[in-house]
């Protein structure tokens, strides 16, 4: 609450709540705000496809092999995205694989921030020999292409949705243990830290209750644009066969099964390339969202 006076009448004027002035500021960007509606969809689909969709996933309908969509000739609204090479429905795999793709990209962010968090805190407050050999690993992680180094980690466990999981969460954690620590190192110089380690604050108090939540905002940043990489990534190992294997509906696999239709059969391809492309592009334009939201830098 402010207080001004004018003219002698004094003007009392409620201030914004954290929450408000963060909505105030994602909202200006419209781009962040149609991709957080096009992700609460997906959401929603994700989460009621045994419901909304008008097959079942695994269902096939022999009558109906490449069964062009609804409003191509020779299509049925049966039918409405069309279906596949073994007559299973599109729309319906779709819809399930949504469920299955939103499901790994947050288990991989979760998975990858909580451990990212945890060794850039330790790297950046305590320095010395244990930041020193953590960063270098993290450096020779880094020196590796991502999709390959998760290439080699599934092929070393076997390919499935769970190993493939685990191998873009390892992949993932440098960039979060960089951040971290680049945000440790900064906020540990502040004068509120200081003080707090002359009264005695003991090392895990200094880092998860101190530190931890002023570092935040770059990691939530850094957490929406994981999912987007998350869900692209395992879409390409999919694809090449060391993610989640067949007739499991992921969105990757089903561009896998029918490549070679690609050319008589345009809608196999078309519509699972189309909506991997419009989820990790939702989620990067949340990001530049969050990112204008939570950056004070950017705020005028």
């Amino acid at each position: 609450m402010s207080i001004q006076e004018s003219n002698n009448t004094i003007v009392v004027s409620q201030l914004p709540t954290p929450f408000q002035e963060f909505r105030h500021y994602f909202c200006q960007n419209k781009g962040a705000v149609v991709g957080a509606i096009f992700i609460s969809a997906m959401m929603i689909l994700a989460i009621f496809a045994n419901f909304l969709a008008p097959h079942g996933a695994a269902e096939q309908f022999r009558d109906a092999l490449l069964h062009p969509p609804a409003w191509q000739q020779g299509g049925s609204w049966r039918f409405v995205l069309g279906t596949d090479d073994v007559g299973r429905d599109i729309l319906s795999r779709l819809m399930y694989g949504a469920r299955l793709s939103l499901l790994v990209g947050c288990l991989v962010v979760v998975l990858s921030l909580f451990f990212g968090v945890i060794l850039g805190l330790v790297a950046g407050y305590f320095g010395g020999a244990i930041d020193a050999f953590i960063m270098q690993v993290v450096d020779i992680m880094l020196a590796l292409p991502s999709l390959l180094l998760a290439l080699v980690l599934v092929a070393i466990f076997g390919p499935s949705i769970w190993n493939a999981s685990l191998a873009l969460t390892f992949v993932a954690l440098p960039h979060y243990i960089r951040l971290t620590r680049a945000a440790v190192l900064v906020e540990a110089q502040r004068d509120y830290v200081i003080a707090s380690n002359v009264a005695g604050a003991g090392a895990l108090r200094q880092m998860f209750v101190n530190i931890l939540p002023n570092c935040l905002a770059p990691l939530i940043v850094q957490a929406s644009l994981g999912f987007s990489n998350a869900i692209l990534d395992m879409a390409a190992l999919g694809f090449l066969g060391m993610g989640a294997q067949p007739p499991t509906p992921e969105w990757g696999t089903m561009l896998s099964d029918v490549l070679q239709y690609a050319a008589s059969a345009w809608w196999v391809v078309t519509f699972p390339g189309l909506v991997i492309l419009l989820t990790v592009l939702a989620f990067n334009l949340v990001g530049d969202g969050l990112r204008d939201a939570l950056d004070p830098k950017l705020k005028q």
